[in-house]
């Protein structure tokens, strides 16, 4: 491939912030978008130069000159609209929470293997520089064994039943907005789910979780702080905490800084800032898989993404939470 090129299904805000981050890669270009409304899809390839628009999505997956399509639909879509990609020849780049839940992962991930395409969750904090730079420490355990991860990401939206942020049918709610950044950082960390699960939210007038804490345990006695809001600002951190020392990623969802404290040393300060709107990086790593006929990424496989629906859906279980009926 000289240039793979994309597809975008859903432009909506995400999508102009990973579109910037394409623009940035050489061997990258946007052929085509498509949406339900074609007023909304033109409006956007008028503004980044896209030559072919689409009025629906099946018109979009069905576009030949597409290698892979950046699925940016709301959370309840995203079943649906991976699956009509991947029935299509298409790999996929699935915009985070991969999905409402288990049994829709599970789905995706089948076909997607049965069919030997390539698929991954786009966690796009994940690849960040900083975040690689979280993982080179700790795989040369500069700050010993790790004990302890805490991870927060809460902002105060603004009051709308109807939104996406705060429609149960819709998968409003912290949990697979925030919450699943904080919970994948520590997945990333200890490269395991948690074996004890006790976790508490408040759900609120339109039955969402506006905020919940969750207080993760691992085996040798590891844990993890984690919580997340949608109608509570908090400071957005991440700790990880060894037995020699300890890192500090302030903004960790959108990490441009590592800090480095080790016993009897300087603290160390990684300035690693990422380029545009640090969206490139994620589809970098999807290409790179393209390139190498992998069906998945080694930094964000698909069993993690799986195995962290499986610990939202148990935290959810502990609420009495449920999207829509008949929900496995």
């Amino acid at each position: 491939m000289d240039k793979v090129k994309w597809g975008i299904l859903g432009p909506g805000a995400i999508a102009h912030s990973f579109i910037k981050g394409i623009q940035t890669l050489e061997d990258a270009t946007v052929v085509a978008v498509g949406a339900r409304n074609i007023e909304k899809a033109t409006t956007f390839a008028c503004r980044y130069d896209i030559p072919n628009v689409y009025g629906s999505y099946e018109e979009l997956v069905n576009d030949p000159t597409i290698d892979i399509v950046y699925v940016a639909t709301p959370h309840f879509l995203h079943k649906d609209c991976t699956l009509m990609c991947l029935k299509a020849g298409k790999a996929v780049l699935c915009e985070k929470p991969f999905t409402m839940n288990t049994k829709e992962a599970e789905e995706i991930i089948n076909y997607a293997k049965g069919a030997k395409l390539f698929l991954m969750e786009a966690m796009w904090t994940r690849f960040l520089p900083a975040i690689g730079k979280v993982r080179e420490l700790l795989k040369a355990e500069v700050i010993g064994e790790v004990r302890q991860v805490k991870a927060d990401f809460g902002f105060c939206a603004d009051w709308n039943p109807e939104g996406r942020l705060l429609n149960l049918n819709m998968g409003g709610g912290a949990l697979l907005d925030v919450g699943v950044y904080p919970i994948s950082f520590a997945s990333m960390v200890f490269g395991a789910q948690p074996s004890q699960i006790k976790s508490m939210a408040h759900l609120g007038a339109t039955g969402v979780d506006e905020q919940f804490m969750a207080l993760f345990g691992y085996d040798n006695g590891k844990l993890a702080s984690l919580s997340g809001a949608v109608r509570t600002d908090t400071p957005h951190d991440a700790w990880v905490i060894g037995t020699e020392g300890i890192l500090q990623i302030p903004d960790f969802w959108h990490a441009t800084s590592v800090i480095l404290s080790v016993k009897d040393k300087p603290i160390e300060k990684f300035q690693l800032p990422f380029d545009a709107t640090g969206y490139g990086y994620e589809a970098a790593e999807a290409m790179r898989c393209l390139r190498q006929g992998k069906l998945e990424s080694d930094i964000m496989p698909l069993q993690e993404s799986l195995s962290i629906m499986q610990t939202m859906d148990a935290m959810r279980k502990q609420w009495g939470l449920t999207y829509y009926k008949n929900e496995g």
